[in-house]
């Protein structure tokens, strides 16, 4: 007995392995197209060093209309630009709001990979149901079956009750690996995030450093003036 010949004979039992295979693959092809082509930056550090030279100049609000191009689809710029909307306030604030939205970016790149583990789990599980349903009925059908038919039926009930493993397998073994494939491409996503997140607000420190350091030399150079006048 084939494994289409299962499907047709036993729909019932095949069934359900089919939803969540069904469920299993479009989470894939949903998280793998938003892993790996929507959320990444193609150069994260070209974007890190562009934004780095608009702060550092002064271009504050360039920068954040420079973020708004990727924000929608992509969470490191719309990190950067929480951090940056906030750097005219007190430093734990903008810490705060760097946190804040690594913790909402994280969540976004993170949803719905969890569930193939789950679904690995369940089809395996129910492939293990129709084994045991499957050696249930071909005990059952052997029992009361003319002694030239038992072999015959036994084995039909061994084949139905393999082929509903292999199919939970089939199932549970890709849902496993893409789960492990998804889960580290999120997390490098996710160290990627906060490494950049960490960066941008040392810019800021050095922006308003130098802002700051400026400021005290331009004032120490007002004061000096008039005392070279009055002499």
């Amino acid at each position: 007995m084939g494994i289409l010949d299962f499907i047709r004979d036993h729909f019932s039992h095949a069934l359900p392995i089919l939803i969540v295979g069904a469920f299993a693959l479009a989470i894939v092809l949903e998280r793998g197209k938003a892993l790996f082509v929507t959320y990444p930056i193609g150069n994260p550090r070209a974007f890190l060093d562009k934004i780095t030279e608009m702060v550092l100049s002064g271009q504050t609000s360039q920068a954040v209309a420079f973020c708004d191009e990727y924000e929608k689809s992509k969470p490191l710029a719309r990190v950067i630009k929480g951090a940056l909307i906030r750097a005219h306030l007190p430093e734990s604030m903008v810490e705060h709001g760097i946190e804040y939205e690594v913790g909402l970016a994280t969540q976004m790149i993170q949803k719905r990979t969890s569930f193939l583990a789950t679904i690995a789990n369940v089809a395996t599980l129910l492939g293990l149901f129709g084994t045991i349903v499957g050696l249930i009925q071909s005990f059952d059908a052997v029992g009361h079956a003319d002694p030239q038919q038992k072999s015959a039926l036994l084995a039909a009930g061994i084949a139905t009750a393999m082929n509903a493993t292999m199919m939970g397998l089939a199932v549970a073994i890709p849902s496993m690996i893409a789960f492990s494939f998804l889960v580290n491409r999120a997390s490098r996503l996710v160290a990627e995030l906060e490494h950049s997140s960490v960066r941008v607000l040392e810019i800021l420190k050095q922006r308003y450093y130098v802002t700051g350091r400026q400021g005290a030399e331009s004032s120490s150079s007002d004061n000096i003036v008039p005392l070279r006048k009055s002499a």
